[in-house]
């Protein structure tokens, strides 16, 4: 069984004590507390929803939600990570579609498209040019944020939360309101469904399949999929998404299933831009105003 998710760093305490300051009405207090939990939102709502711009709207949206129901969180009765990820769950999987997800992919149609793009091999002296290096690993990225989007919403979040980030299954499954045994079987087909197609076609975990990022990155960059220019996961970023969690995987003794989830792993935890500006905005507008009357 899995411990419990443990951020690097982080303090139930401290949730604790920035709750009671806020609710008596210290700004600097609540501040401190959305910066504590933005990243986290924004990175689970990048990964759902593939769209930078849409993340960051339905970050300050989850966020003015944490503001306005502050007063009704009960300490006694859950943590408050617990109460703020069962908000944050059910408000992304009730979004409206984004531009990805209204492709409406499968991974028959993805991988079909993997398949018809071209390979264009890429010289040992471009693969030593750092821009060409990192533009690479934006491929890989982009290939793979492709296919999580191929699986269904609750599939994905269920993946995103269990298999990524590395939630204890017990306090993901009273977030999903089912239980740890139904929460560990959704996760399990969901992995299958990922995983065998997976190793069918991504050179990634199985090298007898003939798909390479490197030989792909060149078309990408001309279909736009890869901007050189302003990349759409290696930018914002101070590091990895296995820097958030508690249960890193052992290299000595890593699981078959493990291969999958560290590569996805491997991506960078990016940090809202606009994050001071959303601050700013909420504190300052009637939102504090109306938690206050609360």
């Amino acid at each position: 069984m899995k411990t419990p998710l443990k951020l690097v760093g982080y303090n139930d305490e401290i949730d604790e004590k920035l709750i009671i300051a806020s609710k008596k009405g210290e700004k600097k207090s609540l501040n401190e507390l959305l910066k504590r939990h933005q990243d986290f939102i924004f990175n689970i709502s990048l990964k759902m929803l593939n769209d930078v711009p849409y993340a960051e709207d339905a970050t300050q949206e989850i966020l003015i939600k944490l503001i306005t129901n502050l007063s009704k969180y009960d300490s006694s009765k859950s943590r408050f990570r617990t109460w703020l990820y069962r908000i944050t769950f059910n408000h992304v999987l009730n979004l409206k579609k984004s531009a990805s997800e209204k492709k409406e992919l499968t991974f028959t149609n993805f991988f079909g498209f993997i398949d018809s793009v071209s390979d264009n091999l890429i010289s040992e002296e471009e693969n030593r040019d750092d821009i060409m290096g990192l533009s690479i690993q934006e491929a890989r990225i982009a290939c793979t944020a492709g296919m999580l989007m191929c699986l269904d919403r609750n599939q994905r979040l269920l993946y995103i939360v269990g298999e990524i980030f590395q939630i204890d299954h017990n306090l993901a499954s009273e977030i999903f309101g089912i239980t740890p045994v139904n929460f560990r079987k959704k996760l399990s087909r969901t992995r299958k469904d990922l995983h065998q197609w997976m190793h069918k076609k991504c050179g990634l975990v199985n090298k007898s399949n003939p798909c390479r990022c490197r030989n792909k990155t060149k078309k990408f960059i001309e279909l736009g999929i890869v901007n050189q220019e302003n990349p759409k996961w290696l930018s914002s970023y101070k590091n990895k998404i296995f820097e958030h969690i508690e249960n890193k995987l052992d290299e000595t003794a890593i699981s078959t299933d493990k291969i999958y989830s560290k590569i996805y792993q491997q991506d960078p935890f990016k940090t809202n831009m606009n994050a001071e500006q959303v601050y700013e905005e909420i504190l300052n507008n009637k939102t504090f105003s109306q938690f206050m009357d609360l």
